[in-house]
């Protein structure tokens, strides 16, 4: 376990860990493996904490914070979320719960390009991988930064769980994972108490 501590210049500046705009573009930085071992899920399920942990790459995770500190003082991130204990479903759960604001995203191509199932793609804790939020207009120089630095950058979705020609309206804002799953934020928001949601049951 390794705790990272910094100061922050002006905390009125600092990147949300939640998104609130609609519309705004939602990336994975970073790479994704089947590394379930010793993660919430195994707890959850299994009450299993053992095996192997997640690779650590301290290089890969010093180009990552280049990106997130270069994207909050330039102004092209919008939010951003640690991808941790729960891996990427909790972190989207966490990041829409934050403004109540929820999000749409498929899992497809981050699936087809790291190699792993859906499920992996949820539920891995690899190290080195956080969300961001982007505001229009400002995707490439996300893509930009993280292509100069050598992190991997992937388009997952958008901000805002609405239909795009529906538009937000009074619809209530849920997590869609398309192909797999939609969960109401209200519904999150009462089963969310510090675990993973059980959205397979």
């Amino acid at each position: 376990m390794v705790g990272v501590l910094g100061v922050l210049d002006d905390v009125a500046r600092v990147t949300p860990s939640g998104w609130r705009t609609h519309g705004e573009t939602i990336y994975l930085l970073g790479t994704t493996r089947g590394e379930l071992d010793g993660s919430a899920w195994a707890d959850v399920a299994y009450a299993h904490l053992g095996g192997v942990p997640p690779q650590v790459d301290l290089a890969a995770e010093k180009a990552l914070a280049g990106v997130l500190v270069q994207g909050a003082r330039d102004e092209f991130v919008e939010a951003a979320h640690d991808l941790s204990e729960g891996g990427l479903v909790q972190g989207l759960f966490e990041a829409s719960l934050r403004f109540g604001v929820g999000a749409r995203v498929s899992l497809d191509a981050l699936c087809e390009r790291d190699g792993v199932t859906p499920f992996e793609a949820l539920f891995s804790e690899s190290t080195g991988r956080a969300l961001v939020a982007v505001p229009r207009g400002e995707e490439q120089r996300l893509v930009d930064a993280c292509t100069a630095r050598g992190v991997a950058v992937l388009k997952l979705g958008v901000v805002g769980s609405a239909e795009p020609e529906s538009g937000a309206g009074d619809a209530e804002e849920s997590l869609v994972v398309d192909g797999l799953f939609t969960v109401p934020l209200s519904e999150a928001r009462e089963a969310f108490e510090g675990t993973l949601p059980r959205i397979f049951g």
